[in-house]
């Protein structure tokens, strides 16, 4: 049975399509996820360089284990525009054990 400690869903933003598109294409080529949902149509809000701000983004959701963060993290950091991108990661407390196998069997752990 799968250990559902050792799972994660990693969440950034990104200012358009195509960055987010190479962000997740880099993560599943390398095995660093599983899976990457792109969740168009955001608005976020938020404080930056002392001034409240908008910007209509895409989030990205990234299914990967626990083991894999600080690569992940890195990829995303290489790639991406922003100068302090959001990178965030949620454990999994639970799942579908076969879909837990099916994220161990699409990532190598680091």
């Amino acid at each position: 049975m799968s250990d559902s400690k050792k799972y994660q869903m990693i969440m950034t933003t990104c200012p358009d399509l195509a960055l987010a598109e190479r962000i997740a294409d880099a993560l599943v080529v390398n095995n660093l996820a599983a899976c990457v949902q792109i969740v168009p149509g955001v608005k976020s809000f938020f404080r930056w360089q002392g001034k409240v701000d908008s910007a209509a983004e895409y989030l990205v959701l990234i299914k990967t284990v626990t083991d894999n963060y600080l690569a992940v993290e890195n990829h995303i950091k290489s790639l991406h525009t922003y100068e302090v991108p959001e990178i965030i990661a949620v454990p999994v407390t639970a799942g579908a054990r076969d879909y837990l196998v099916w994220i161990d069997d699409n990532t190598k752990a680091l």
